[in-house]
């Protein structure tokens, strides 16, 4: 009979622990919470890569790494005594079932703006009870990437009621910050032209969510095809006998709209 999901969970705890016990895994026994960050992230990012290629293998393989990741983070934990897996399992359970009263309570939450706008008045309920004060934009971690923290806070936000109504005024506040970035770039003032941009990004990422498109997977999309019709470029000029340096400038934009065309 095979193993339940619960004994492959168990035995990927207990090889975690061998690895990083007597006679286990140099490298792995020297790793602290610290130097193995790069890997947490890079595993998400490639859980990421796997949704966007809808490769379903693809996404089982690095699952399964980002969940080695946790569990590696859990024992070094363990060891320190300061928590364990169960814990954190624990936590985690007791959170899902304290922020869904609307299904393991009696409070009634039929959309989901209403189930959102429930938790967050629960997560500022737990941060009160924890530090004496919260914020509604309290939660968003200052290592996200800008376009997503951005895109998360503006939520927030939105949820309690500070949000614009409809997407026309959003397009109207990006192309006011827009002149007012012209502005600054006529008076070449450095400081004044980071302000603008950033003040235009922030108003783009304001008109993705009345659009209902994420922003970082927006521009992580546009930057996979750059990549690729760049390459195009290179490849077909290489299959020419040229290269980069020989090549015009309309020269590489007329390959570069053949590799767009051929997208299509």
């Amino acid at each position: 009979m095979d193993p339940t999901a619960e004994q492959r969970f168990v035995e990927l705890v207990e090889i975690m622990a061998r690895l990083r016990g007597e006679g286990g895994c140099p490298w792995d026994r020297e790793q602290t919470h610290e130097s193995i960050k790069p890997y947490l992230i890079e595993e998400t990012y490639e859980v990421l890569e796997a949704i966007d290629e809808q490769d379903p293998e693809k996404l089982r393989e690095e699952l399964g790494d980002l969940l080695l990741q946790i569990v590696f983070h859990a024992r070094m934990a363990e060891e320190a005594g300061a928590f364990d897996i169960g814990d954190v399992l624990a936590a985690i359970n007791a959170k899902l079932i304290r922020r869904h009263p609307h299904v393991f309570g009696s409070v009634q939450a039929d959309t989901a703006q209403e189930v959102l706008f429930n938790w967050e008045q629960i997560k500022q309920a737990e941060r009160r009870a924890a530090n004496g004060q919260a914020s509604v934009l309290d939660g968003v971690p200052r290592e996200l990437p800008a376009l997503l923290r951005a895109h998360r806070l503006q939520e927030k936000a939105s949820r309690v009621g500070f949000d614009w109504k409809e997407a026309a005024e959003v397009l109207q506040k990006v192309e006011e910050e827009l002149q007012e970035l012209r502005g600054a770039m006529e008076e070449q003032s450095v400081e004044r032209m980071e302000a603008e941009l950033g003040d235009l990004l922030f108003s783009l990422v304001n008109l993705s969510r009345f659009i209902a498109v994420n922003p970082e997977e927006a521009l992580r999309k546009t930057i996979a095809r750059f990549i690729a019709r760049f390459r195009f470029i290179e490849e077909e000029l290489a299959r020419r006998g040229r290269s980069l340096k020989d090549s015009t400038l309309p020269e590489m934009d007329a390959l570069w709209r053949k590799a767009k065309a051929q997208e299509g």
